[in-house]
């Protein structure tokens, strides 16, 4: 497994990550059912993706990259005040969107920055960007 394979299965491990603890943040200010049911399923997705990541890491014995821990307290932080002020389903989604757009963004500079990883792990990569997508597009109903 070459270098680009290994940083990019890393970013991709990482973004299910913070994906995961930004919607299991937003969890409990979520009071419309369908809208749980939405971020449930996206997050059962991402788990999924960042499992498969893991274990591609684990198969040439490489460590996951976790988030930087200093930007998801950030975040978290910055979610909180923002939900605590007003956490109506359009703030929600709106704070949720952001985060696919973030990852959307991220993921496609590191298909491009990490051009020599192996097939597979761009078409995880690839996968991952489509969820965010699928997610997006879902969650606009909310805005």
């Amino acid at each position: 497994m070459n270098e680009d394979t290994i940083n990019i299965l890393k970013e991709c491990n990482a973004g299910c990550k913070s994906a995961t603890s930004s919607m299991e943040q937003v969890m409990d200010h979520v009071k419309d059912q369908k809208l749980k049911l939405l971020i449930k399923k996206y997050n059962d997705s991402h788990i999924k993706l960042g499992d498969e990541c893991h274990e591609m890491l684990n198969e040439a014995y490489q460590n996951e990259k976790d988030p930087n821990k200093f930007a998801m307290a950030m975040a978290e932080m910055g979610t909180e005040v923002k939900l605590a002020l007003d956490n109506s389903n359009h703030k929600i989604a709106s704070l949720l969107v952001d985060g696919c757009n973030m990852g959307i963004k991220s993921l496609s500079e590191y298909i491009n920055k990490y051009c020599t990883a192996d097939e597979k792990s761009t078409k995880l990569t690839q996968k991952l960007i489509s969820l965010e997508k699928d997610f997006m597009n879902e969650l606009l109903a909310y805005l």
